[in-house]
């Protein structure tokens, strides 16, 4: 069965200022949204606090359990069923931290018990992140986007522009600008932008198009995929840089092979011809792979946040939006990113003199 005819041609290049609009303006409204509600709603994880997981013998409700709980003083904290309506087990998180993790789970228990009477309830887990611990971790999560940020752009550097002395360059100046700048204390959320800004000012000023290209396509999709976030006001913890970082990989699977397509038929074509129309075949080419791809994945994870049960909810969800915009951004920002840069960064032609 022939999918997508071989010899389709969509002008896909000729729609990238319509697609730069598009993701500049969701990008500002995520942005804008962020401010608007004081930051992303950190899990437990990055906030500090307490996570209980309890299953109930009879069936009970979240409203009974916070009553219950109510002389603990973590009756303000979110209560999630996870697992079928029959299995009566629920997830209470509360950003009190206790001191002594196994008085808390006696203490939990007393109350159950006393709610519900003795052996109606059973605690499977307690975990609990002290406000220091989850400082350390979000510095921890923004480090690890960064440096997978930092070496795909060494790795398409080398690999796509066989420049691997000018990749070790971008690297050192990169590793001295970070360690410079925290030693003056700057924030670490300071210092990864900074860090990314200069990333990106290399890749322009060492002629890296490949290595820019990819880099913002990558930044784009991370971007996108917190606006949404912020959008649905869900909840952002550990589980879902897992997924932000999942999405890098995915969306540079299909860069790459988009790239791959243009370096070979820029070999072949020994660059005769318009960038953009090879650029744009480059494209069609693989779009079947792309569709086939993404599409197939997408009906996995579709399938994962429908029934795959509230524990798994919000990271099918950023799954979920993450491929999809990391399969636009292929098409739609990584490529097209090689026209502009060649655009913006031809040299001007020299005036003609005349005799005076």
């Amino acid at each position: 069965m022939e999918f997508i005819r071989p010899d389709i041609n969509i002008n896909f290049v000729g729609m990238r200022f319509k697609a730069f609009v598009l993701s500049l303006v969701l990008i500002v409204l995520g942005l804008g949204t962020l401010a608007w509600r004081g930051g992303l709603k950190l899990g437990v994880d990055f906030s500090g606090g307490t996570v209980i997981q309890v299953q109930f013998q009879k069936p009970t409700t979240p409203s009974e359990i916070r009553e219950a709980l109510s002389g603990l003083g973590i009756a303000q904290g979110a209560i999630q069923r996870v697992g079928s309506r029959e299995d009566n087990e629920y997830l209470i998180r509360t950003e009190v931290s206790f001191t002594g993790l196994k008085n808390v789970g006696d203490e939990i228990q007393a109350e159950l018990d006393k709610h519900f009477g003795p052996g109606q309830s059973t605690i499977r887990s307690v975990e609990m992140v002290g406000p220091k611990v989850g400082e350390d971790l979000r510095e921890k999560a923004l480090l690890a986007i960064y440096y997978a940020l930092l070496f795909i752009a060494l790795y398409i550097s080398g690999r796509f522009e066989l420049k691997w002395g000018t990749s070790g360059v971008m690297a050192g100046t990169l590793v001295a600008g970070v360690y410079l700048l925290g030693a003056v204390g700057a924030p670490m959320s300071l210092l990864i932008a900074a860090a990314l800004v200069l990333t990106l000012v290399l890749c322009w000023v060492l002629k890296l198009p490949f290595a820019l290209g990819a880099v913002v396509s990558l930044v784009h999709d991370v971007l996108i995929t917190i606006s949404a976030f912020a959008f649905t006001d869900k909840e952002f913890s550990l589980t879902i840089v897992a997924a932000l970082l999942t999405i890098v990989g995915y969306s540079l699977n299909d860069t790459i092979i988009v790239y791959d397509r243009i370096r070979e038929n820029l070999r072949k074509t020994g660059r005769r011809g318009e960038l953009k129309e090879i650029v744009n075949t480059s494209i069609n080419q693989t779009l079947s792979r792309t569709i086939l791809t993404s599409g197939t994945t997408l009906l996995v994870v579709l399938c994962l946040f429908v029934f795959g049960g509230s524990v798994i909810h919000d990271f099918a969800f950023a799954l979920l939006v993450g491929i999809g915009v990391g399969t636009y951004s292929s098409i739609f920002v990584a490529s097209p990113l090689l026209i502009l840069y060649e655009d913006w960064s031809a040299k001007p032609r020299p005036a003609t003199r005349t005799a005076g």
